[in-house]
């Protein structure tokens, strides 16, 4: 990795157009201060002193490639509902276009409420529903996201299992993207781990693999994920797979199942949420981009490190991905 390629890359990725297919998201932060026990149980009492909603899921990934002044074309689906209400004016006022963004009446926008008290997470709570498109929805997304095949570099799969993505929609969508040869990248959850056949980039963490699987590897166990990953490829082939290791980093694999590992940095890590939305989104930027996948996923643990510094879901902050990008740079040299 050198100053000018990740100079080049930085460049390059604001002319890029990325389609972010997946569960759409409120994300409501509840902010408050513990300073006591509440009388009535064992539970911390949260003094309320502000209020904030963001979008998440896939959303979020798609907040992430606008970072980059990469542009995103979001497609999802919400409920005819305040949450959905909310979200929708949360992605107009960041200039989104939500033309794929379509409204299921039968559905609960995915909500997920974080009660976080001293910059701490207490409690969260959730309203969704997880049941699939009904066909009439899902033949008209379809056709809307090949038509935006078109107009795009890449393609993300962003799946939290809330039910937009099913075997139908996922492989459709992505012989579709392969006979435009658009790159395809995945980051997975367990319903539909396994129909991600073709694609260009999966991205699935450690917990996720060993579930898929049945394993139970640990986070130091290179040879073991190597001959998971190996399994993985047979059952579902692809071309590079990347495992996020949580504090031990990342490793990934390419055609050749040779690894390149990647340990994490050291950081005062305040909240893992969004960590993988990041991730997912620089690995889809540098492969539009051209980066080899060594440089790839140096790039994206850099930037899933850095949002763990955070609190709450947010996007990768990008004038300090570059700067601790070119520290990193100078410090190998």
């Amino acid at each position: 990795m050198t100053r000018e390629l990740i100079d080049s890359f930085f460049e390059q990725a604001t002319r890029a157009r990325v389609l972010v297919i997946g569960d759409l998201m409120l994300d409501r932060y509840i902010w408050g201060r513990v300073e006591r026990i509440s009388p009535e149980a064992p539970v911390p009492v949260v003094d309320v002193y502000d209020e904030e909603s963001r979008p998440g899921g896939a959303a979020n990934v798609a907040l992430n490639i606008a970072s980059f002044g990469a542009t995103p074309v979001l497609c999802g689906a919400i409920g005819n509902d305040r949450a959905g209400d909310d979200l929708l004016d949360h992605l107009q006022k960041s200039s989104f276009d939500t033309s794929l963004v379509f409204r299921d009446s039968g559905r609960t926008t995915t909500s997920k409420i974080r009660i976080i008290g001293n910059n701490q997470q207490v409690l969260r709570v959730d309203r969704e529903d997880r049941f699939h498109l009904e066909t009439q929805l899902r033949e008209k997304v379809l056709e809307q996201v090949k038509k935006a095949l078109n107009q795009v570099d890449a393609v993300i799969f962003e799946d939290y299992d809330k039910g937009l993505l099913d075997e139908f929609l996922i492989q459709k969508i992505t012989q579709a993207a392969k006979s435009l040869k658009k790159p395809v990248i995945v980051d997975p959850k367990f319903r539909n781990f396994l129909q991600f056949g073709g694609t260009t980039l999966f991205k699935p963490n450690l917990k996720e693999l060993n579930e898929a699987l049945g394993l139970k590897l640990i986070n130091n166990d290179q040879e073991g994920i190597r001959e998971a990953v190996s399994r993985l490829r047979y059952r579902m082939p692809h071309e590079n797979t990347v495992i996020t290791l949580s504090e031990k980093g990342m490793i990934a694999f390419g055609p050749d199942l040779q690894p390149v590992y990647h340990p994490a940095h050291l950081r005062k890590i305040r909240d893992v949420s969004g960590a993988g939305d990041s991730v997912v989104s620089v690995l889809a930027l540098a492969t539009t981009c051209g980066l080899d996948l060594a440089a790839a996923t140096w790039l994206a643990n850099l930037a899933g490190g850095l949002v763990c510094e955070e609190v709450g879901v947010v996007p990768v902050n990008l004038p300090k991905l570059r700067e601790e990008a070119n520290l990193s740079l100078a410090n190998q040299g």
